[in-house]
Protein backbone atom coordinates (compact mmCIF):
# COMPACT_ATOMS: atom_id res chain seq x y z
CA UNK A 1 0.00 0.00 0.00
CA UNK A 2 1.73 2.75 -1.43
CA UNK A 3 0.25 6.11 0.37
CA UNK A 4 -1.66 4.29 2.93
CA UNK A 5 -2.51 7.37 5.46
CA UNK A 6 -4.13 9.07 2.03
CA UNK A 7 -7.79 9.34 0.90
CA UNK A 8 -6.82 6.26 -1.29
CA UNK A 9 -5.15 4.43 1.50
CA UNK A 10 -8.22 4.53 3.72
CA UNK A 11 -10.57 3.33 1.48
CA UNK A 12 -8.14 0.60 0.26
CA UNK A 13 -7.78 -0.62 3.79
CA UNK A 14 -11.15 -0.43 4.84
CA UNK A 15 -11.82 -2.94 2.06
CA UNK A 16 -8.84 -5.19 3.14
CA UNK A 17 -10.69 -5.22 6.84
CA UNK A 18 -14.12 -6.13 5.05
CA UNK A 19 -12.65 -8.77 3.63
CA UNK A 20 -9.09 -10.58 5.75
CA UNK A 21 -10.08 -13.98 3.89
CA UNK A 22 -8.68 -12.65 0.69
CA UNK A 23 -6.31 -9.89 1.16
CA UNK A 24 -3.39 -9.53 3.58
CA UNK A 25 -0.90 -6.23 3.93
CA UNK A 26 2.46 -7.07 2.67
CA UNK A 27 3.74 -2.87 3.85
CA UNK A 28 2.36 0.35 4.42
CA UNK A 29 4.05 3.66 3.14
CA UNK A 30 3.46 7.21 4.22
CA UNK A 31 5.16 10.56 3.64
CA UNK A 32 5.25 13.02 6.53
CA UNK A 33 1.92 11.35 8.46
CA UNK A 34 3.65 9.44 10.79
CA UNK A 35 0.63 9.14 13.45
CA UNK A 36 -1.51 7.71 11.85
CA UNK A 37 1.22 5.18 9.70
CA UNK A 38 1.46 4.03 13.14
CA UNK A 39 -2.33 3.41 13.67
CA UNK A 40 -2.48 1.44 10.78
CA UNK A 41 0.65 -1.02 11.52
CA UNK A 42 -0.94 -1.53 14.81
CA UNK A 43 -4.30 -2.50 13.08
CA UNK A 44 -2.83 -4.73 10.60
CA UNK A 45 0.55 -5.88 11.66
CA UNK A 46 2.02 -5.71 8.10
CA UNK A 47 6.23 -6.91 7.66
CA UNK A 48 6.91 -4.03 6.58
CA UNK A 49 6.12 -0.09 7.04
CA UNK A 50 8.38 2.48 4.95
CA UNK A 51 8.66 6.51 5.69
CA UNK A 52 10.40 9.46 4.60
CA UNK A 53 13.72 9.36 6.38
CA UNK A 54 15.89 8.48 9.61
CA UNK A 55 13.57 11.24 11.58
CA UNK A 56 10.73 9.70 11.15
CA UNK A 57 11.87 6.34 11.05
CA UNK A 58 12.73 6.77 15.08
CA UNK A 59 9.62 8.60 15.54
CA UNK A 60 7.47 5.85 14.26
CA UNK A 61 9.90 3.09 16.15
CA UNK A 62 8.75 5.04 19.29
CA UNK A 63 4.77 5.33 18.42
CA UNK A 64 5.02 1.28 17.61
CA UNK A 65 7.22 0.10 20.96
CA UNK A 66 7.28 -3.27 20.64
CA UNK A 67 5.63 -3.87 17.53
CA UNK A 68 7.64 -6.36 15.11
CA UNK A 69 6.85 -4.23 11.64
CA UNK A 70 10.65 -3.41 9.82
CA UNK A 71 10.78 0.27 9.15
CA UNK A 72 12.53 0.94 5.76
CA UNK A 73 13.52 4.78 4.91
CA UNK A 74 13.48 6.61 1.49
CA UNK A 75 12.60 5.85 -2.65
CA UNK A 76 14.93 2.38 -1.56
CA UNK A 77 12.76 1.16 0.97
CA UNK A 78 9.70 2.26 -1.18
CA UNK A 79 11.05 0.62 -4.67
CA UNK A 80 11.93 -2.77 -2.62
CA UNK A 81 8.46 -3.44 -1.34
CA UNK A 82 6.98 -2.55 -4.17
CA UNK A 83 9.16 -4.93 -6.18
CA UNK A 84 9.00 -7.71 -3.32
CA UNK A 85 8.58 -11.48 -4.31
CA UNK A 86 6.14 -11.97 -1.84
CA UNK A 87 4.21 -9.02 -2.74
CA UNK A 88 0.99 -10.05 -5.83
CA UNK A 89 -0.27 -6.43 -5.96
CA UNK A 90 0.91 -3.04 -5.66
CA UNK A 91 -1.72 0.24 -4.69
CA UNK A 92 -0.17 3.16 -6.13
CA UNK A 93 -1.28 6.14 -4.06
CA UNK A 94 1.18 8.21 -3.92
CA UNK A 95 0.03 11.85 -4.86
CA UNK A 96 2.89 13.87 -6.92
CA UNK A 97 6.18 12.84 -9.04
CA UNK A 98 7.40 11.31 -5.92
CA UNK A 99 5.04 8.10 -6.70
CA UNK A 100 7.08 7.08 -10.17
CA UNK A 101 10.05 5.50 -8.75
CA UNK A 102 8.19 2.84 -6.75
CA UNK A 103 5.58 2.58 -9.47
CA UNK A 104 8.75 1.77 -12.16
CA UNK A 105 9.77 -0.60 -9.62
CA UNK A 106 6.11 -2.77 -9.69
CA UNK A 107 6.14 -2.33 -13.42
CA UNK A 108 9.65 -3.77 -13.96
CA UNK A 109 9.04 -6.88 -11.00
CA UNK A 110 5.70 -7.89 -12.92
CA UNK A 111 2.96 -6.74 -10.53
CA UNK A 112 -0.44 -6.35 -10.25
CA UNK A 113 -0.22 -2.53 -9.86
CA UNK A 114 -3.60 -0.59 -8.89
CA UNK A 115 -2.57 2.63 -10.34
CA UNK A 116 -4.11 5.88 -8.18
CA UNK A 117 -1.00 7.84 -8.72
CA UNK A 118 -2.24 10.08 -12.46
CA UNK A 119 1.89 11.55 -12.35
CA UNK A 120 3.31 8.32 -13.23
CA UNK A 121 1.57 8.22 -16.46
CA UNK A 122 1.38 11.81 -16.80
CA UNK A 123 5.60 12.05 -17.00
CA UNK A 124 6.57 8.65 -18.21
CA UNK A 125 3.03 7.22 -19.88
CA UNK A 126 5.43 5.78 -22.58
CA UNK A 127 8.21 4.26 -21.03
CA UNK A 128 5.53 2.84 -18.22
CA UNK A 129 3.28 1.23 -20.39
CA UNK A 130 6.26 -0.49 -21.98
CA UNK A 131 7.62 -1.46 -18.75
CA UNK A 132 4.54 -3.54 -17.90
CA UNK A 133 4.33 -5.23 -21.05
CA UNK A 134 7.31 -6.07 -21.09
CA UNK A 135 7.36 -7.92 -17.67
CA UNK A 136 4.03 -9.46 -18.06
CA UNK A 137 2.48 -7.23 -15.12
CA UNK A 138 -0.92 -5.99 -15.14
CA UNK A 139 -2.50 -2.44 -14.81
CA UNK A 140 -5.52 -1.20 -13.48
CA UNK A 141 -6.71 2.25 -13.07
CA UNK A 142 -8.04 3.63 -9.50
CA UNK A 143 -9.13 7.20 -10.48
CA UNK A 144 -13.12 6.52 -10.54
CA UNK A 145 -12.88 8.26 -14.66
CA UNK A 146 -10.49 5.52 -16.02
CA UNK A 147 -11.96 3.02 -13.92
CA UNK A 148 -15.36 3.18 -15.28
CA UNK A 149 -13.82 3.38 -18.72
CA UNK A 150 -12.09 -0.07 -18.54
CA UNK A 151 -15.67 -1.05 -17.21
CA UNK A 152 -17.34 -0.07 -20.44
CA UNK A 153 -14.19 -1.58 -22.86
CA UNK A 154 -13.50 -4.97 -23.91
CA UNK A 155 -10.66 -5.88 -21.81
CA UNK A 156 -8.08 -6.68 -24.47
CA UNK A 157 -5.45 -4.86 -23.16
CA UNK A 158 -3.56 -4.66 -26.82
CA UNK A 159 -6.56 -3.95 -28.72
CA UNK A 160 -7.11 -0.06 -30.51
CA UNK A 161 -10.80 1.70 -29.93
CA UNK A 162 -10.87 1.09 -33.80
CA UNK A 163 -10.33 -2.54 -33.18
CA UNK A 164 -12.53 -2.18 -30.16
CA UNK A 165 -15.37 -0.68 -32.25
CA UNK A 166 -15.21 2.43 -30.06
CA UNK A 167 -15.76 6.22 -31.69
CA UNK A 168 -15.18 8.02 -28.53
CA UNK A 169 -14.18 8.56 -24.68
CA UNK A 170 -15.92 11.18 -22.45
CA UNK A 171 -14.47 11.75 -19.55
CA UNK A 172 -17.08 12.93 -16.97
CA UNK A 173 -15.65 15.82 -14.57
CA UNK A 174 -17.77 17.63 -11.98
CA UNK A 175 -16.42 21.18 -12.65
CA UNK A 176 -15.51 21.48 -8.74
CA UNK A 177 -16.17 23.62 -6.95
CA UNK A 178 -15.82 27.24 -9.07
CA UNK A 179 -18.06 25.54 -11.76
CA UNK A 180 -20.13 28.77 -12.31
CA UNK A 181 -17.63 31.35 -10.68
CA UNK A 182 -16.20 33.79 -13.17
CA UNK A 183 -13.02 34.71 -13.89
CA UNK A 184 -13.06 37.71 -11.51
CA UNK A 185 -14.13 35.83 -8.66
CA UNK A 186 -11.47 32.95 -9.38
CA UNK A 187 -8.97 35.93 -9.34
CA UNK A 188 -9.56 36.10 -5.39
CA UNK A 189 -10.07 32.55 -4.56
CA UNK A 190 -8.54 31.55 -1.21
CA UNK A 191 -6.94 28.02 -0.56
CA UNK A 192 -9.65 27.13 2.03
CA UNK A 193 -12.46 27.71 -0.95
CA UNK A 194 -10.20 25.43 -2.96
CA UNK A 195 -9.92 22.64 -1.31
CA UNK A 196 -14.05 22.67 -0.18
CA UNK A 197 -15.17 19.74 -3.36
CA UNK A 198 -18.82 19.48 -3.38
CA UNK A 199 -18.35 16.05 -4.07
CA UNK A 200 -15.19 13.89 -3.20
CA UNK A 201 -13.13 14.13 -0.07
CA UNK A 202 -9.57 13.68 -1.10
CA UNK A 203 -6.60 15.83 0.14
CA UNK A 204 -5.08 19.03 -0.75
CA UNK A 205 -3.34 18.89 -4.31
CA UNK A 206 -5.54 17.11 -5.58
CA UNK A 207 -8.63 19.18 -4.12
CA UNK A 208 -6.78 22.39 -5.71
CA UNK A 209 -6.22 20.25 -9.21
CA UNK A 210 -10.04 19.56 -9.13
CA UNK A 211 -10.95 23.36 -8.47
CA UNK A 212 -8.72 24.63 -11.30
CA UNK A 213 -9.46 21.55 -13.70
CA UNK A 214 -6.01 20.20 -14.38
CA UNK A 215 -7.19 17.20 -12.56
CA UNK A 216 -9.24 16.37 -15.25
CA UNK A 217 -6.34 17.60 -17.62
CA UNK A 218 -3.92 14.92 -16.34
CA UNK A 219 -6.39 12.33 -16.51
CA UNK A 220 -6.84 12.95 -20.35
CA UNK A 221 -3.05 12.60 -20.36
CA UNK A 222 -3.67 9.12 -18.65
CA UNK A 223 -6.38 8.02 -20.76
CA UNK A 224 -4.73 8.49 -23.83
CA UNK A 225 -1.90 5.96 -21.92
CA UNK A 226 -4.03 3.54 -20.72
CA UNK A 227 -6.48 3.23 -23.82
CA UNK A 228 -3.60 3.62 -26.66
CA UNK A 229 -5.34 6.79 -27.89
CA UNK A 230 -5.37 10.63 -28.84
CA UNK A 231 -6.44 13.12 -26.93
CA UNK A 232 -8.65 13.85 -29.80
CA UNK A 233 -10.43 10.50 -29.07
CA UNK A 234 -11.13 12.08 -25.92
CA UNK A 235 -13.82 14.98 -25.37
CA UNK A 236 -14.42 15.62 -21.65
CA UNK A 237 -17.90 16.64 -20.09
CA UNK A 238 -19.27 18.37 -17.16
CA UNK A 239 -21.59 16.23 -15.13
CA UNK A 240 -21.69 18.01 -11.37
CA UNK A 241 -23.43 15.43 -9.81
CA UNK A 242 -20.90 12.99 -10.23
CA UNK A 243 -22.52 9.90 -10.67
CA UNK A 244 -21.96 8.82 -14.05
CA UNK A 245 -17.84 8.18 -13.75
CA UNK A 246 -17.34 7.87 -17.68
CA UNK A 247 -18.58 6.89 -20.41
CA UNK A 248 -17.57 4.87 -23.98
CA UNK A 249 -19.63 5.79 -27.56
CA UNK A 250 -19.24 3.04 -29.66
CA UNK A 251 -19.53 2.82 -33.49
CA UNK A 252 -22.66 1.35 -33.65
CA UNK A 253 -24.25 4.23 -31.35
CA UNK A 254 -24.83 2.92 -28.16
CA UNK A 255 -22.96 4.55 -25.22
CA UNK A 256 -21.65 2.88 -22.08
CA UNK A 257 -21.69 4.19 -18.88
CA UNK A 258 -20.47 3.30 -15.47
CA UNK A 259 -22.88 4.91 -12.63
CA UNK A 260 -22.48 4.60 -8.62
CA UNK A 261 -22.08 6.87 -5.74
CA UNK A 262 -19.71 9.22 -5.39
CA UNK A 263 -17.08 6.61 -3.13
CA UNK A 264 -13.24 5.55 -4.12
CA UNK A 265 -14.42 2.28 -2.13
CA UNK A 266 -16.27 1.29 -5.45
CA UNK A 267 -13.31 1.58 -8.39
CA UNK A 268 -10.91 -0.21 -5.60
CA UNK A 269 -13.21 -3.00 -5.13
CA UNK A 270 -13.66 -3.27 -8.89
CA UNK A 271 -9.85 -3.75 -9.19
CA UNK A 272 -8.97 -5.38 -6.44
CA UNK A 273 -10.78 -8.55 -7.09
CA UNK A 274 -10.94 -8.17 -11.08
CA UNK A 275 -12.37 -9.91 -12.45
CA UNK A 276 -14.27 -11.20 -9.72
CA UNK A 277 -16.63 -8.90 -8.03
CA UNK A 278 -16.96 -8.13 -3.86
CA UNK A 279 -18.63 -6.33 -1.62
CA UNK A 280 -17.70 -2.97 -0.65
CA UNK A 281 -19.94 -1.27 2.02
CA UNK A 282 -21.34 1.33 -0.63
CA UNK A 283 -24.70 2.55 -0.57
CA UNK A 284 -27.13 1.70 -3.56
CA UNK A 285 -27.33 4.23 -5.93
CA UNK A 286 -30.87 5.66 -6.13
CA UNK A 287 -31.88 7.28 -9.41
CA UNK A 288 -34.76 8.48 -8.16
CA UNK A 289 -33.43 10.21 -5.22
CA UNK A 290 -30.87 12.19 -7.44
CA UNK A 291 -34.14 12.88 -9.90
CA UNK A 292 -31.64 14.82 -12.50
CA UNK A 293 -28.33 14.07 -14.54
CA UNK A 294 -26.76 17.46 -15.79
CA UNK A 295 -24.37 17.41 -18.65
CA UNK A 296 -22.35 21.04 -19.90
CA UNK A 297 -19.07 21.40 -21.97
CA UNK A 298 -16.06 22.36 -20.37
CA UNK A 299 -15.00 26.20 -20.28
CA UNK A 300 -11.85 26.65 -21.18
CA UNK A 301 -11.47 30.26 -21.12
CA UNK A 302 -12.16 30.18 -17.53
CA UNK A 303 -10.05 27.04 -16.62
CA UNK A 304 -6.92 27.52 -19.01
CA UNK A 305 -4.99 24.16 -17.27
CA UNK A 306 -7.55 21.76 -19.14
CA UNK A 307 -6.09 23.51 -22.54
CA UNK A 308 -2.82 23.39 -21.16
CA UNK A 309 -3.21 19.44 -20.56
CA UNK A 310 -4.69 18.81 -23.90
CA UNK A 311 -1.22 20.20 -25.76
CA UNK A 312 0.55 18.24 -23.61
CA UNK A 313 -1.28 15.22 -24.46
CA UNK A 314 -0.99 16.06 -28.24
CA UNK A 315 2.83 16.62 -27.86
CA UNK A 316 3.62 13.98 -25.04
CA UNK A 317 6.99 13.52 -23.89
CA UNK A 318 8.86 16.64 -22.11
CA UNK A 319 6.16 18.76 -21.85
CA UNK A 320 4.03 16.60 -19.96
CA UNK A 321 6.96 16.32 -17.32
CA UNK A 322 7.06 19.96 -17.35
CA UNK A 323 3.56 21.02 -16.97
CA UNK A 324 3.08 18.21 -14.03
CA UNK A 325 6.68 19.71 -12.36
CA UNK A 326 5.14 23.36 -12.67
CA UNK A 327 1.64 22.19 -11.61
CA UNK A 328 2.84 20.87 -8.24
CA UNK A 329 4.80 23.82 -7.66
CA UNK A 330 2.18 25.82 -8.59
CA UNK A 331 -0.21 24.25 -6.27
CA UNK A 332 2.02 24.08 -3.04
CA UNK A 333 3.02 28.00 -3.44
CA UNK A 334 -1.16 28.71 -3.88
CA UNK A 335 -1.83 26.81 -0.62
CA UNK A 336 0.85 28.72 1.13
CA UNK A 337 -0.57 32.00 -0.48
CA UNK A 338 2.46 32.83 -2.90
CA UNK A 339 0.41 32.30 -5.75
CA UNK A 340 -3.12 33.32 -7.07
CA UNK A 341 -5.64 30.69 -8.19
CA UNK A 342 -5.06 32.10 -11.54
CA UNK A 343 -1.55 32.25 -11.71
CA UNK A 344 -1.38 28.45 -11.45
CA UNK A 345 -1.90 27.82 -14.96
CA UNK A 346 -0.13 30.99 -15.80
CA UNK A 347 2.92 29.86 -14.47
CA UNK A 348 2.64 26.71 -15.84
CA UNK A 349 1.94 27.87 -19.31
CA UNK A 350 5.43 29.46 -18.90
CA UNK A 351 7.54 26.63 -17.67
CA UNK A 352 6.05 24.38 -20.28
CA UNK A 353 7.27 26.49 -22.69
CA UNK A 354 10.34 26.03 -22.39
CA UNK A 355 10.29 22.26 -22.08
CA UNK A 356 12.21 20.33 -24.76
CA UNK A 357 10.55 18.32 -27.63
CA UNK A 358 10.70 14.58 -27.69
CA UNK A 359 10.30 11.98 -25.11
CA UNK A 360 12.58 10.78 -22.39
CA UNK A 361 14.43 7.40 -23.17
CA UNK A 362 14.36 6.31 -20.30
CA UNK A 363 13.60 6.95 -16.54
CA UNK A 364 16.47 9.03 -15.47
CA UNK A 365 15.63 11.21 -18.06
CA UNK A 366 11.88 11.74 -16.78
CA UNK A 367 13.58 12.77 -13.22
CA UNK A 368 15.89 15.05 -14.46
CA UNK A 369 13.30 16.74 -16.74
CA UNK A 370 11.13 17.32 -13.14
CA UNK A 371 14.06 18.58 -11.41
CA UNK A 372 14.31 21.06 -13.63
CA UNK A 373 11.44 21.95 -14.57
CA UNK A 374 10.68 22.61 -11.22
CA UNK A 375 13.56 24.56 -10.91
CA UNK A 376 12.44 26.80 -13.54
CA UNK A 377 9.24 26.73 -11.38
CA UNK A 378 10.45 28.08 -8.32
CA UNK A 379 12.19 30.72 -10.13
CA UNK A 380 9.69 32.09 -11.73
CA UNK A 381 7.19 32.41 -8.85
Amino acid sequence: MLGATGSIGSSTLDLIAQHPDKFSLYAVTAFSNVEKLAKIVKAFSPPYAVVRDLESKQQLQGLLGAQASQILVGEEGLCEVASAPDVDMVMAAIVGAAGLAPCWAAAQAGKFILLANKETLVTAGGLFMRAVQHSGGVLLPIDSEHNAIFQCMPHDFNASLVASGIRKIHLTASGGPFRRATLAELQNVTPEQAVAHPNWSMGQKISVDSASMMNKGLELIEACWLFSCDASDIDIVVHPQSVIHSMVEYIDGSVLAQLGNPDMRTPIAHAMAWPQRITADVAPLSLIDIARLDFEAPDYQRFPCLRLAREAAEQRGYSSVYMNAANEVAVQAFLERRLSFLGIANLIERVMSRADRGEPCDIHAVKEADFTARRLAEEDL
